[in-house]
């Protein structure tokens, strides 16, 4: 069976070349998924920061309780972000410890240097050097609060030795600094460079006092290594804390790794969920049609005493073959992909410079064993009822094919569809990562309740187009409605591709564009400030008392933009949030308050966006649990409820609430409104000046500035839907080829019965017009009320905001790749004579 599946595939290259694009490009694109969730389990960071310590002691995550069920109690870890820390006592426990030699505590301090800005940095107190271990390269330790040592990274490129002098800009303060030595590692040094205080300014610059970001421990030479990390274990989790060990190490020298292998997995996950769905259709339809296509060959084998085994192993033989051939086609196409979606990745600030594409073998076996069992679980199903007749029966029953499907698929197709209505219920009744979640699942069983009625609808649709398509091509129409009704099976593959392709597009892309335009939208309503102070390297808390003295200010608030976790109904979300100064923030923010007022924010208190009031439970008066960027867990009364969550945040807290609860303690800028006529533009542009980096923006340059944030945190799901919706479309057309390319023998049956080549042509034209009508119609449908009920529960407008180009980019698009699979095959299959046409394989 395997040699005649072999000879089979030479023979039928037409029809098989179109299965193995579709199964390349289902490889392809689940093997990048594959490739990044493997690069992102396989990330550790830059373990080298803490090389020479036997554990770290430090606190990147958050643990929440969520809802018991069955009596056991769900958690949820979540990454904090802003990086939590530990007490400095902590260090002393460790210490204590048989077998640790020294517990160094490490301070991580936001820094920039003038002499080279573009460099990330971090600032440490000079003992943490024993962790990596760094060694003096030339000069000596800092000794004073006026010097410093670099290391050879942030040295080397700006010649910076000992004896040279330097500005470091930290705590939103510029500071002048002496070289007193350049310090350099045995190993390979990656991440950010490093620059080092004496241990005692570090502390004092630390906006975190009496705490560590981490704790390094250093065993002695002879220590029971195994006990020494069973106690450090006991004294992190006593202090609420992380034992990191071996690579993980990296993940405590620097957070962003945590948050690169988050985003990694989770984003390679979901693209590969989709994708799983997508392709999953694609190859179950390609080996559907490869079969239907060759019945009357399968038929002929069983009259000639095949045995139904026998004919289902070349069946499967055959679709293992194409399976091979594609995993080793997409293999190295799959690479190149993963390379350059982790370059747009880095290059958008999604990553970290140093993640790498690691890894390949587990993610392609694991991608071509998935298609090929669903490809071959596909094409042995289609191939059962030709197996399991009689052998006389055989070329009668290939001769006519069943025009719709039985009585179970009926009933599931029913069943999704009224499940996919009642999630419309669940959709509208939440909102966020909930209501998300729901709409998806919404889209799909809409999809999926379409492809199991596809064939009724088929034939639904074909005799009520019927009359429209003699009308518009006289006999060519009506000959066209026999087809869509005798082959409304045959079209399901079809339907079902270019509804999910209409129906994802419209929902996701244009869900993307609402979000953004509804951010946008309430920024920019919402700051009445004609005036921004910033600066890249933060401003102090006093920036704001500053700017309230400068004559014709009418008011001046200061905001610290940061991110809290909050419960939910499922778990846990970590949510955008802001801590201002309330004084006058009447008169710089409009958040659209509904209840309470900004006046009454003070240290204890929250005001909270209506939205995420709904999804938490909370009420005005209410006592709010929830958990600062650092992790630590506050309970505050909410004073407020504002509608302009998506532009500020959902929480607004007051600043004080998050002093030492920052990476850096500082804000992001002060907003400022003068009076009419002040002329208190100059007094603003000197106060910028006492600033490093400061400057004053018109807020609407804010606003400009936003809009670009939110762009390149929407370009993921962009580019989710481009890649699904293309593969969508690309399925639609290949199965479309294949169908057409199996017509041969009919259209050269109807050219020798008198109907002439402009009568077949415009017969086709009207079978793809009336299948194209209809999947677009249905996708259009799925998308609207799944946009719309979306749309409502995440942003509460009523009707979403759906551009005309991005609709006809859709439509267009979908419309015109369709018909060329189609047009362009049919007028080849058209140029053969009708006699030599007969001759020609199915």
């Amino acid at each position: 069976m395997l040699r005649l599946a072999a000879q089979t595939l030479r023979h039928r290259t037409g029809g098989f070349l179109a299965t193995f694009v579709a199964l390349a490009a289902g490889v392809t694109v689940l093997m990048t998924c594959a490739l990044l969730v493997e690069s992102g389990w396989r990330h550790q960071g830059d373990p080298h920061r803490y090389g020479a310590a036997v554990a770290v002691v430090a606190d990147r995550d958050l643990t929440v309780d969520g809802p018991t069920v069955l009596g056991e109690t769900e958690r949820t870890t979540v990454l904090l972000p802003e990086r939590g820390s530990v007490p400095g006592k902590v260090a002393g426990d460790l210490a204590d410890v048989p077998g640790v030699d020294r517990a160094v505590g490490d301070r991580r301090l936001v820094v920039t240097t003038t002499a080279a800005p573009e460099l990330p940095t971090t600032g440490h107190g000079w003992s943490s050097t024993a962790l990596a271990p760094y060694r003096l390269v030339s000069g000596r330790p800092p000794r004073s609060d006026g010097e410093i040592a670099v290391d050879a990274r942030l040295a080397g490129p700006t010649r910076l030795g000992p004896g040279a002098t330097t500005e470091v800009v930290t705590g939103g303060v510029s500071r002048t600094y002496e070289v007193s030595g350049v310090v350099g590692t045995d190993g390979t040094a990656s991440g950010r460079a490093a620059l080092f205080f004496t241990d005692a300014h570090a502390a004092a610059l630390d906006p975190h006092p009496g705490r560590y970001d981490a704790v390094g421990v250093l065993s002695a030479p002879d220590a029971d290594r195994d006990a020494v990390l069973a106690e450090v274990r006991r004294i992190a989790d006593a202090a609420g804390a992380t034992a990191y060990t071996g690579d993980d190490r990296g993940i405590a020298a620097g957070p962003e790794s945590a948050a690169a292998r988050s985003l990694a997995l989770g984003a390679g996950a979901a693209f590969a969920g989709y994708a799983a769905a997508v392709g999953g259709e694609v190859a179950g339809s390609s080996g559907v049609g490869s079969v239907r296509h060759r019945r009357r060959d399968l038929a002929l084998l069983r009259a000639v005493a095949a045995t139904p085994g026998q004919v289902r192993s070349m069946l499967l033989a055959e679709v293992g073959l194409l399976g091979l051939l594609a995993g080793a086609a997409a293999a190295g196409v799959a690479g190149l992909a993963t390379r350059q979606v982790r370059d747009a990745l880095v290059s958008r600030g999604f990553l970290p410079d140093d993640f790498t594409v690691r890894g390949g073998v587990l993610s392609a076996a694991a991608v071509v064993v998935t298609v090929a069992v669903v490809a071959l679980l596909s094409a042995w199903i289609a191939a059962l009822r030709v197996t399991r007749i009689r052998p006389t029966e055989a070329l009668g029953e290939a001769a006519v094919e069943p025009a719709t499907g039985g009585r179970v698929r009926l009933v599931c197709g029913l069943a999704c569809v009224a499940g996919a209505f009642s999630l419309t219920v669940l959709t509208g009744a939440t909102d966020g990562q909930t209501a998300l979640g729901a709409a998806m699942g919404m889209l799909y069983l809409f999809v999926l309740g379409v492809a199991l009625l596809a064939p009724w609808i088929n034939q639904g649709a074909a005799r009520l187009l019927g009359p429209a398509l003699r009308t518009v091509w006289g006999d060519s129409g009506y000959l066209a409605a026999a087809n869509l009704r005798a082959n409304a099976r045959g079209t399901v593959a079809v339907l079902t591709a270019l509804v999910l392709s209409v129906g994802l597009g419209g929902t996701v892309w244009f869900l993307q564009d609402n979000l953004e335009r509804q951010t946008v939208a309430q920024s920019r309503e919402g700051v009445l400030a004609q005036y921004a102070l910033t600066s890249g390297a933060g401003l102090p808390a006093s920036a704001a008392a500053e700017a309230r003295r400068v004559p014709g200010v009418a008011a001046a608030t200061g905001v610290r933009r940061t991110s809290v976790v909050v419960p939910d109904r499922l778990e846990p979300q970590t949510v955008p949030a802001q801590g201002i100064d309330p004084l006058g923030a009447d008169r710089t923010l409009d958040l659209r308050v509904r209840s309470g007022s900004l006046d009454a924010l003070r240290e204890g208190t929250v005001a909270v966006s209506t939205a995420r009031a709904d999804a938490a439970g909370w009420r005005l008066g209410d006592k709010a649990r929830l958990w600062l960027g650092d992790g630590t867990p506050v309970t505050l009364r909410v004073v407020a409820l504002y509608e302009r969550g998506w532009g500020f945040g959902d929480v607004t807290l007051h600043r004080r609430t998050l002093d030492g609860h920052t990476v850096t303690g500082l804000d992001d800028r002060v907003l400022i409104r003068t009076a009419p006529d002040s002329g208190a533009e100059g007094a603003l542009a000197e106060l910028a000046r006492r600033y490093p980096g400061g400057q004053v923006t018109d807020t609407a340059r804010l606003t400009g500035e936003l809009a670009e944030d939110v762009a390149v945190s929407g370009w993921l799901n962009r580019m989710l839907v481009t890649v699904l919706v293309g593969y969508a479309v690309l399925a639609a057309a290949n199965t479309l080829v294949m169908a057409a390319l199996a017509r041969t023998r009919e259209l050269a049956l109807l050219r020798l019965v008198g109907v002439t080549r402009g009568q077949a042509k415009r017969m086709v034209h009207a079978e793809q017009a009336g299948l194209l009508g209809v999947a677009l119609l249905i996708g259009a449908a799925i998308a609207a009320v799944t946009l719309t009920t979306i749309v409502r529960a995440v942003t509460g407008a009523p009707v979403p905001h759906v551009p005309a180009t991005g609709w006809t980019a859709l439509l267009g698009g979908t419309t015109v790749l369709a018909l060329l699979a189609t047009v362009v095959p049919v007028t080849h299959i058209l140029r053969t004579a009708p006699v030599e046409g007969m001759g020609v394989r199915e």
